[in-house]
């Protein structure tokens, strides 16, 4: 799995495929300066931005998702010795609540 931040992410693909800051702010409904903010790991991303995210940088959704919630994770837990049995149990519980 790569190390690469949900930030790095995004910003690495809207470069890829030229599209100005300003313009995926703008789809997104949001300032400049707080996307700007998110690409620099300095503002958590809302989870509302992914399914726009996913539109406008032409990326699959369970990519930005996963890529995003990876991200998520590392940051919050990723120094807690038992980080592993925690997400396991936290499967178990996000299966049961599906049923």
């Amino acid at each position: 799995m790569s190390t690469v931040t949900f930030g790095d992410y995004i910003r690495k693909r809207r470069e890829e495929i030229e599209l100005p800051l300003r313009k995926v702010a703008a789809y997104l409904d949001i300032d400049t300066s707080t996307l700007s903010k998110v690409e620099r790991g300095e503002r958590p991303a809302s989870p509302d931005y992914l399914k726009p995210l996913s539109e406008i940088l032409e990326l699959d959704l369970k990519e930005v998702q996963t890529t995003y919630i990876a991200d998520k994770i590392s940051k919050d837990f990723g120094g807690l010795e038992h980080l592993s049995e925690g997400l396991k149990e936290a499967e178990k519980q996000i299966k049961s609540k599906k049923r």
